[in-house]
Protein backbone atom coordinates (compact mmCIF):
# COMPACT_ATOMS: atom_id res chain seq x y z
CA UNK A 1 0.00 0.00 0.00
CA UNK A 2 1.15 3.53 -0.64
CA UNK A 3 2.32 5.28 2.49
CA UNK A 4 2.50 9.05 2.20
CA UNK A 5 2.35 11.68 4.90
CA UNK A 6 0.40 14.90 4.77
CA UNK A 7 3.33 17.01 3.68
CA UNK A 8 4.80 14.55 1.19
CA UNK A 9 7.36 13.09 3.58
CA UNK A 10 7.37 9.61 2.07
CA UNK A 11 8.26 6.04 2.96
CA UNK A 12 11.20 5.41 0.58
CA UNK A 13 14.36 3.36 0.49
CA UNK A 14 16.97 5.72 1.91
CA UNK A 15 20.41 6.47 0.65
CA UNK A 16 22.45 4.70 3.37
CA UNK A 17 20.98 1.34 2.40
CA UNK A 18 20.56 1.68 -1.31
CA UNK A 19 22.85 4.47 -2.44
CA UNK A 20 24.12 3.34 -5.78
CA UNK A 21 21.50 0.61 -6.16
CA UNK A 22 20.50 2.09 -9.46
CA UNK A 23 23.83 0.85 -10.79
CA UNK A 24 24.88 -1.32 -7.91
CA UNK A 25 27.95 -2.80 -9.47
CA UNK A 26 30.78 -0.99 -11.12
CA UNK A 27 30.19 -0.93 -14.85
CA UNK A 28 33.08 -0.30 -17.20
CA UNK A 29 31.85 0.65 -20.68
CA UNK A 30 33.52 -1.15 -23.55
CA UNK A 31 33.32 2.02 -25.62
CA UNK A 32 34.27 5.44 -24.32
CA UNK A 33 31.39 6.93 -26.30
CA UNK A 34 28.81 4.83 -24.47
CA UNK A 35 26.33 6.86 -22.39
CA UNK A 36 26.15 5.35 -18.89
CA UNK A 37 23.61 7.72 -17.37
CA UNK A 38 22.09 11.08 -18.21
CA UNK A 39 22.15 13.42 -15.23
CA UNK A 40 19.88 16.46 -14.96
CA UNK A 41 21.70 19.61 -16.00
CA UNK A 42 21.78 22.90 -14.19
CA UNK A 43 19.28 24.26 -16.68
CA UNK A 44 16.69 21.82 -15.33
CA UNK A 45 14.14 23.82 -13.26
CA UNK A 46 14.27 21.31 -10.39
CA UNK A 47 18.06 21.45 -10.24
CA UNK A 48 17.99 25.24 -10.33
CA UNK A 49 15.55 25.26 -7.42
CA UNK A 50 17.66 22.83 -5.39
CA UNK A 51 20.82 24.76 -6.19
CA UNK A 52 19.20 27.95 -4.92
CA UNK A 53 18.03 26.26 -1.70
CA UNK A 54 21.51 24.83 -1.14
CA UNK A 55 23.10 28.22 -1.69
CA UNK A 56 20.75 29.81 0.82
CA UNK A 57 21.53 27.14 3.40
CA UNK A 58 25.28 27.42 2.84
CA UNK A 59 25.21 30.97 4.20
CA UNK A 60 24.13 29.54 7.56
CA UNK A 61 24.14 25.70 7.77
CA UNK A 62 22.54 25.80 11.23
CA UNK A 63 19.43 27.62 10.03
CA UNK A 64 16.88 24.90 10.77
CA UNK A 65 14.08 26.47 8.77
CA UNK A 66 16.19 26.50 5.61
CA UNK A 67 17.68 23.07 6.28
CA UNK A 68 14.24 21.54 6.84
CA UNK A 69 12.87 23.17 3.68
CA UNK A 70 15.75 21.76 1.65
CA UNK A 71 15.45 18.32 3.25
CA UNK A 72 11.72 18.17 2.51
CA UNK A 73 12.32 19.22 -1.06
CA UNK A 74 14.92 16.48 -1.48
CA UNK A 75 12.53 13.91 -0.02
CA UNK A 76 9.82 15.03 -2.39
CA UNK A 77 12.17 14.76 -5.37
CA UNK A 78 13.20 11.28 -4.24
CA UNK A 79 9.51 10.35 -4.22
CA UNK A 80 9.06 11.61 -7.74
CA UNK A 81 12.27 10.29 -9.30
CA UNK A 82 12.78 7.17 -7.20
CA UNK A 83 16.40 8.28 -6.78
CA UNK A 84 17.70 7.42 -3.29
CA UNK A 85 20.58 9.84 -3.61
CA UNK A 86 18.19 12.67 -2.81
CA UNK A 87 17.60 11.06 0.59
CA UNK A 88 21.33 11.25 1.22
CA UNK A 89 21.27 14.92 0.36
CA UNK A 90 18.36 15.36 2.78
CA UNK A 91 20.34 13.80 5.59
CA UNK A 92 23.32 15.99 4.75
CA UNK A 93 21.11 19.06 5.06
CA UNK A 94 20.18 17.90 8.57
CA UNK A 95 23.77 17.11 9.58
CA UNK A 96 23.98 19.67 12.46
CA UNK A 97 21.07 17.92 14.19
CA UNK A 98 21.46 14.34 13.02
CA UNK A 99 23.40 12.97 16.00
CA UNK A 100 21.75 15.09 18.66
CA UNK A 101 19.83 13.15 21.31
CA UNK A 102 16.89 15.55 21.26
CA UNK A 103 17.02 18.00 18.38
CA UNK A 104 14.12 20.36 17.61
CA UNK A 105 10.84 18.73 16.61
CA UNK A 106 11.12 19.63 12.93
CA UNK A 107 14.51 17.94 12.66
CA UNK A 108 13.28 14.94 14.65
CA UNK A 109 10.33 14.28 12.35
CA UNK A 110 12.55 14.48 9.28
CA UNK A 111 15.15 12.25 10.90
CA UNK A 112 12.43 9.73 11.75
CA UNK A 113 11.23 9.78 8.16
CA UNK A 114 14.70 9.07 6.84
CA UNK A 115 15.25 6.36 9.45
CA UNK A 116 12.01 4.60 8.58
CA UNK A 117 13.12 4.54 4.97
CA UNK A 118 16.09 2.38 5.98
CA UNK A 119 13.79 0.16 8.07
CA UNK A 120 15.20 1.56 11.29
CA UNK A 121 11.68 1.50 12.64
CA UNK A 122 12.56 1.36 16.33
CA UNK A 123 14.75 4.45 16.08
CA UNK A 124 12.13 6.22 13.99
CA UNK A 125 9.45 5.53 16.61
CA UNK A 126 11.74 6.79 19.37
CA UNK A 127 12.14 10.08 17.52
CA UNK A 128 8.41 10.36 16.88
CA UNK A 129 7.50 9.50 20.48
CA UNK A 130 9.80 12.28 21.64
CA UNK A 131 8.03 14.73 19.33
CA UNK A 132 4.46 13.86 20.33
CA UNK A 133 5.41 13.89 24.01
CA UNK A 134 6.58 17.48 23.58
CA UNK A 135 3.89 18.55 21.09
CA UNK A 136 0.71 16.51 20.99
CA UNK A 137 -0.61 18.65 18.13
CA UNK A 138 2.17 17.69 15.70
CA UNK A 139 0.17 16.31 12.77
CA UNK A 140 3.22 15.21 10.80
CA UNK A 141 4.58 13.19 13.73
CA UNK A 142 1.28 11.39 14.37
CA UNK A 143 0.81 10.54 10.70
CA UNK A 144 4.38 9.33 10.27
CA UNK A 145 4.03 7.32 13.48
CA UNK A 146 0.87 5.69 12.14
CA UNK A 147 2.74 4.82 8.95
CA UNK A 148 5.61 3.13 10.80
CA UNK A 149 3.26 1.17 13.05
CA UNK A 150 1.15 0.05 10.09
CA UNK A 151 4.20 -1.19 8.18
CA UNK A 152 5.40 -3.14 11.21
CA UNK A 153 1.96 -4.66 11.80
CA UNK A 154 0.97 -2.97 15.06
CA UNK A 155 -2.54 -2.08 13.92
CA UNK A 156 -3.92 -1.10 17.32
CA UNK A 157 -1.17 1.42 17.94
CA UNK A 158 -1.39 2.69 14.37
CA UNK A 159 -5.13 3.30 14.82
CA UNK A 160 -4.45 5.23 18.01
CA UNK A 161 -2.04 7.49 16.13
CA UNK A 162 -4.61 8.04 13.37
CA UNK A 163 -7.25 9.01 15.93
CA UNK A 164 -4.89 11.65 17.33
CA UNK A 165 -5.26 13.38 13.97
CA UNK A 166 -8.97 14.02 14.55
CA UNK A 167 -9.55 17.80 14.71
CA UNK A 168 -5.86 18.30 13.92
CA UNK A 169 -5.78 17.25 10.25
CA UNK A 170 -8.24 17.44 7.34
CA UNK A 171 -11.01 14.86 7.58
CA UNK A 172 -9.87 13.14 4.38
CA UNK A 173 -6.42 12.59 5.87
CA UNK A 174 -7.92 11.09 9.03
CA UNK A 175 -10.28 8.88 7.05
CA UNK A 176 -7.45 7.69 4.81
CA UNK A 177 -5.18 6.96 7.75
CA UNK A 178 -7.87 4.79 9.38
CA UNK A 179 -8.98 3.08 6.17
CA UNK A 180 -5.38 2.14 5.45
CA UNK A 181 -5.44 0.05 8.63
CA UNK A 182 -8.92 -1.43 8.58
CA UNK A 183 -8.57 -2.46 4.94
CA UNK A 184 -5.96 -5.05 5.95
CA UNK A 185 -7.62 -5.96 9.23
CA UNK A 186 -10.81 -7.73 8.20
CA UNK A 187 -12.74 -4.83 6.67
CA UNK A 188 -11.51 -4.67 3.11
CA UNK A 189 -14.70 -3.82 1.25
CA UNK A 190 -16.17 -1.68 4.00
CA UNK A 191 -12.95 0.32 4.26
CA UNK A 192 -12.90 0.78 0.51
CA UNK A 193 -16.49 2.02 0.48
CA UNK A 194 -15.87 4.45 3.35
CA UNK A 195 -12.73 5.91 1.78
CA UNK A 196 -14.39 6.16 -1.63
CA UNK A 197 -17.22 8.15 -0.04
CA UNK A 198 -14.77 10.29 1.92
CA UNK A 199 -12.89 11.23 -1.23
CA UNK A 200 -16.12 12.09 -3.05
CA UNK A 201 -17.26 14.29 -0.15
CA UNK A 202 -13.92 16.03 0.39
CA UNK A 203 -13.42 19.61 -0.72
CA UNK A 204 -10.85 20.45 -3.36
CA UNK A 205 -7.51 19.28 -2.02
CA UNK A 206 -3.86 19.21 -2.94
CA UNK A 207 -3.06 17.08 -5.97
CA UNK A 208 -0.54 15.00 -4.04
CA UNK A 209 -3.07 14.09 -1.35
CA UNK A 210 -5.65 13.16 -3.97
CA UNK A 211 -3.12 10.98 -5.79
CA UNK A 212 -2.24 9.30 -2.48
CA UNK A 213 -5.89 8.49 -1.73
CA UNK A 214 -6.57 7.27 -5.26
CA UNK A 215 -3.57 4.94 -5.12
CA UNK A 216 -4.78 3.48 -1.84
CA UNK A 217 -8.27 3.04 -3.27
CA UNK A 218 -6.79 1.25 -6.28
CA UNK A 219 -4.88 -1.14 -4.02
CA UNK A 220 -7.93 -1.76 -1.82
CA UNK A 221 -10.12 -2.47 -4.83
CA UNK A 222 -7.47 -4.78 -6.25
CA UNK A 223 -7.21 -6.77 -3.03
CA UNK A 224 -10.99 -7.04 -2.90
CA UNK A 225 -11.16 -8.33 -6.48
CA UNK A 226 -12.79 -5.20 -7.94
CA UNK A 227 -10.59 -5.06 -11.01
CA UNK A 228 -12.47 -2.46 -13.02
CA UNK A 229 -12.57 -0.04 -10.10
CA UNK A 230 -8.92 -0.71 -9.26
CA UNK A 231 -7.87 0.06 -12.80
CA UNK A 232 -9.91 3.25 -12.84
CA UNK A 233 -8.29 4.52 -9.67
CA UNK A 234 -4.81 3.57 -10.83
CA UNK A 235 -5.36 5.54 -14.03
CA UNK A 236 -6.67 8.52 -12.09
CA UNK A 237 -3.66 8.52 -9.78
CA UNK A 238 -1.30 8.25 -12.73
CA UNK A 239 -2.89 11.34 -14.27
CA UNK A 240 -2.93 13.45 -11.09
CA UNK A 241 0.78 14.11 -10.92
CA UNK A 242 4.08 12.84 -12.26
CA UNK A 243 3.86 9.20 -11.07
CA UNK A 244 6.44 8.08 -8.56
CA UNK A 245 8.22 4.72 -8.63
CA UNK A 246 5.86 3.25 -6.04
CA UNK A 247 2.75 4.00 -8.09
CA UNK A 248 4.41 2.76 -11.27
CA UNK A 249 5.41 -0.46 -9.53
CA UNK A 250 1.92 -1.06 -8.13
CA UNK A 251 0.33 -0.43 -11.51
CA UNK A 252 2.78 -2.77 -13.22
CA UNK A 253 2.06 -5.50 -10.67
CA UNK A 254 -1.63 -5.10 -11.45
CA UNK A 255 -0.88 -5.51 -15.14
CA UNK A 256 1.44 -8.47 -14.64
CA UNK A 257 -1.13 -10.31 -12.54
CA UNK A 258 -3.60 -9.94 -15.39
CA UNK A 259 -1.36 -11.12 -18.20
CA UNK A 260 -0.69 -7.65 -19.59
CA UNK A 261 3.10 -7.89 -19.67
CA UNK A 262 3.43 -6.07 -22.99
CA UNK A 263 2.05 -2.93 -21.37
CA UNK A 264 4.63 -3.22 -18.59
CA UNK A 265 7.49 -3.50 -21.08
CA UNK A 266 6.29 -0.41 -22.92
CA UNK A 267 5.95 1.55 -19.70
CA UNK A 268 9.24 0.58 -18.06
CA UNK A 269 11.70 0.16 -20.92
CA UNK A 270 13.28 3.54 -20.14
CA UNK A 271 12.84 3.38 -16.34
CA UNK A 272 15.10 0.50 -15.34
CA UNK A 273 17.55 2.59 -13.33
CA UNK A 274 15.42 1.85 -10.25
CA UNK A 275 15.76 -1.77 -9.06
CA UNK A 276 12.08 -2.24 -8.22
CA UNK A 277 11.07 -1.19 -11.72
CA UNK A 278 13.83 -3.24 -13.35
CA UNK A 279 12.45 -6.27 -11.50
CA UNK A 280 9.02 -5.76 -13.00
CA UNK A 281 10.51 -5.10 -16.42
CA UNK A 282 12.42 -8.39 -16.26
CA UNK A 283 9.29 -10.23 -15.08
CA UNK A 284 7.35 -8.80 -18.01
CA UNK A 285 10.05 -9.80 -20.49
CA UNK A 286 10.06 -13.32 -19.09
CA UNK A 287 6.27 -13.51 -19.31
CA UNK A 288 6.51 -12.56 -22.97
CA UNK A 289 9.22 -15.13 -23.62
CA UNK A 290 11.66 -12.43 -24.66
CA UNK A 291 15.35 -13.41 -24.93
CA UNK A 292 16.15 -10.03 -23.33
CA UNK A 293 14.85 -11.36 -20.00
CA UNK A 294 18.11 -13.22 -19.32
CA UNK A 295 20.22 -10.09 -19.65
CA UNK A 296 17.96 -8.08 -17.35
CA UNK A 297 17.94 -10.92 -14.82
CA UNK A 298 21.74 -10.87 -14.83
CA UNK A 299 21.75 -7.13 -14.17
CA UNK A 300 19.38 -7.59 -11.25
CA UNK A 301 21.49 -10.40 -9.86
CA UNK A 302 24.57 -8.18 -9.83
CA UNK A 303 22.66 -5.38 -8.13
CA UNK A 304 21.32 -7.61 -5.39
CA UNK A 305 24.75 -9.14 -4.82
CA UNK A 306 26.25 -5.68 -4.47
CA UNK A 307 23.51 -4.72 -2.02
CA UNK A 308 24.30 -7.75 0.11
CA UNK A 309 27.97 -6.80 0.17
CA UNK A 310 26.97 -3.35 1.44
CA UNK A 311 24.84 -4.91 4.16
CA UNK A 312 21.69 -3.53 2.53
CA UNK A 313 18.59 -5.45 3.69
CA UNK A 314 15.96 -2.95 2.55
CA UNK A 315 15.13 -4.80 -0.66
CA UNK A 316 14.66 -8.32 0.71
CA UNK A 317 11.05 -8.45 -0.50
CA UNK A 318 12.10 -7.64 -4.06
CA UNK A 319 15.06 -10.00 -3.84
CA UNK A 320 12.81 -12.83 -2.65
CA UNK A 321 10.54 -12.21 -5.61
CA UNK A 322 13.56 -12.16 -7.90
CA UNK A 323 14.85 -15.49 -6.56
CA UNK A 324 11.46 -17.16 -6.85
CA UNK A 325 10.09 -15.79 -10.13
CA UNK A 326 13.24 -15.17 -12.17
CA UNK A 327 15.77 -17.67 -10.84
CA UNK A 328 13.44 -20.42 -9.65
CA UNK A 329 15.27 -20.78 -6.34
CA UNK A 330 12.44 -21.29 -3.85
CA UNK A 331 14.84 -22.16 -1.01
CA UNK A 332 16.71 -18.86 -1.20
CA UNK A 333 13.48 -17.00 -1.83
CA UNK A 334 11.73 -18.24 1.30
CA UNK A 335 14.72 -17.36 3.50
CA UNK A 336 14.68 -13.82 2.18
CA UNK A 337 10.90 -13.58 2.54
CA UNK A 338 11.13 -14.65 6.19
CA UNK A 339 13.91 -12.15 6.92
CA UNK A 340 11.81 -9.46 5.30
CA UNK A 341 8.72 -10.51 7.27
CA UNK A 342 10.60 -10.04 10.52
CA UNK A 343 10.92 -6.35 9.64
CA UNK A 344 7.76 -5.35 7.74
CA UNK A 345 4.30 -6.76 7.26
CA UNK A 346 2.51 -5.07 4.38
CA UNK A 347 0.22 -7.04 2.02
CA UNK A 348 3.05 -7.39 -0.52
CA UNK A 349 5.27 -8.84 2.20
CA UNK A 350 2.58 -11.36 3.10
CA UNK A 351 2.10 -12.30 -0.53
CA UNK A 352 5.75 -13.15 -1.15
CA UNK A 353 5.86 -15.02 2.16
CA UNK A 354 2.87 -17.14 1.10
CA UNK A 355 4.22 -17.72 -2.41
CA UNK A 356 7.66 -18.79 -1.20
CA UNK A 357 6.22 -20.96 1.57
CA UNK A 358 4.07 -22.82 -0.93
CA UNK A 359 6.86 -23.14 -3.50
CA UNK A 360 9.48 -24.31 -0.99
CA UNK A 361 7.31 -26.32 1.38
CA UNK A 362 8.87 -24.46 4.32
CA UNK A 363 6.71 -25.19 7.37
CA UNK A 364 7.98 -22.26 9.44
CA UNK A 365 7.15 -19.79 6.69
CA UNK A 366 3.75 -21.39 6.16
CA UNK A 367 2.98 -21.06 9.87
CA UNK A 368 4.06 -17.40 9.94
CA UNK A 369 1.77 -16.61 7.04
CA UNK A 370 -1.17 -18.70 8.28
CA UNK A 371 -1.01 -17.23 11.77
CA UNK A 372 -0.97 -13.68 10.39
CA UNK A 373 -3.92 -14.33 8.08
CA UNK A 374 -5.93 -15.79 10.96
CA UNK A 375 -4.98 -12.99 13.32
CA UNK A 376 -5.66 -10.06 11.00
CA UNK A 377 -8.43 -11.57 8.84
CA UNK A 378 -6.78 -9.89 5.88
CA UNK A 379 -8.59 -10.26 2.57
CA UNK A 380 -6.19 -10.53 -0.36
CA UNK A 381 -7.40 -11.99 -3.61
CA UNK A 382 -3.87 -12.59 -4.89
CA UNK A 383 -3.13 -15.15 -2.18
CA UNK A 384 -6.58 -16.72 -1.87
CA UNK A 385 -5.91 -19.48 -4.48
CA UNK A 386 -2.75 -20.45 -2.59
CA UNK A 387 -4.34 -20.89 0.84
CA UNK A 388 -5.22 -24.62 0.46
CA UNK A 389 -1.62 -25.34 -0.52
CA UNK A 390 -0.36 -23.16 2.32
CA UNK A 391 -2.40 -25.13 4.85
CA UNK A 392 -1.05 -28.38 3.43
CA UNK A 393 2.49 -27.21 4.27
CA UNK A 394 1.67 -26.92 7.98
Amino acid sequence: MKLLSLYLVCTLAAWLAIAGSAAATAHIPQDGRQVVERLPGRADPVQRELLQLRAELSTNPTDLARAAALARRYIEQARIDGDPRYLGYAQAALAPWWKQAAPPDEALVLRATLRQSTHQFTLALQDLDTVVARDSDNVQAWLTRATVLLVTGDYAAARTSCLRLVSRAPKLVVDTCLANITSVNGEARASYARLKAALAAAPATQTAIKSWVETLLAEMAERAGLDAEAQAYYRKALKEDKPDSYLLGAWCDFLLDRGRAAEVVALLKDRTRIDALLLRYALALKALGSPAAAAQTAVLKSRFEAAMLRGDTVHQREQARFELALRGDAGSAVKLAMLNWAVQKEPADLRILVETAVASGDKAAAKLASDWIARTRIEERAIAPLLPQLRSRL
